[in-house]
């Protein structure tokens, strides 16, 4: 009789979480995140990000030489389901300033990533890029995912550094894992599993807080080093 082997432990109380829809939207106090839709976001979208060719560097599409063009590309991300787009809308002004999407959803594993996004320079390096990466993180999370993923091209440093400050761990990079515009791409992947997510939870709430910052807004605490406790390895290469 052979000796028993180890096997995974039974996860308890779990069940298949639903695939997120159109209708989902997710609001905070700076941003709205609600389907993208083409008549609605594309105008005011290209007004953000025209000749900002360097935004699509490590996108598998773009640049777009015109609003033309652009509109018909979120025509087309429009009717996708996965990706699934959200346009970032500023809650204060009204401005669409980027998109992001929840993409590669396996609710039988109980995993879905964050990916496909593009932020206005208008919205990085703000409380509303930061707060619009939380709300769809706490939406996988209440929804029931196991394990909420990251991925970027290996040489998109801001991305990698951007992902630790999320509070995302670092797992490695996948060799010639694609090609993107003729090129390769070695991926560099990020993850949070659910055990991980009560203590994140509470750094973006601490972070986003008005009482964290001061009043020219600078931040009092950085994300970085409230996430930084969370999370179990970190990125050799930022």
């Amino acid at each position: 009789m052979k000796a028993s082997r180890p096997v995974g432990p039974v996860i308890e109380g779990w069940t298949t979480p639903p695939f997120p829809t159109i209708h989902q939207v997710m609001e905070g106090d700076h941003v709205r995140l609600e389907h993208l839709k083409a008549q609605d976001h594309a105008a005011l979208l290209f007004r953000e990000i025209e000749g900002e060719d360097w935004l699509w560097d490590y996108m598998p599409v773009g640049p777009f030489q015109g609003a033309a063009q652009f509109h018909r590309f979120m025509a087309d991300s429009e009717k996708s389901r996965d990706p699934l787009f959200f346009a970032i809308r500023s809650k204060t002004e009204k401005r669409v300033l980027g998109f992001a999407s929840f993409l590669r959803v396996t609710p039988t594993a109980g995993t879905i990533e964050v990916g496909f996004i593009m932020m206005s320079p208008a919205l990085q390096q703000t409380p509303a890029a930061t707060e619009a990466m939380f709300l769809m993180m706490q939406w996988a999370f209440d929804a029931g995912y196991r394990r909420y993923e990251w991925k970027c091209d290996a040489l998109n440093r801001p991305s990698r550094r951007a992902a630790q400050r999320y509070g995302f761990s670092y797992e490695g990079v996948f060799r010639q894992a694609a090609v993107v515009k003729g090129r390769n791409r070695d991926t560099a992947w990020f993850a949070v599993i659910d055990k991980e997510w009560p203590a994140l939870k509470e750094a973006y709430q601490v972070w986003l807080s008005p009482s964290n910052f001061d009043g020219d807004g600078r931040q009092r605490e950085s994300l970085k080093d409230l996430t930084r406790l969370v999370r179990v390895a970190s990125d050799p290469e930022v």
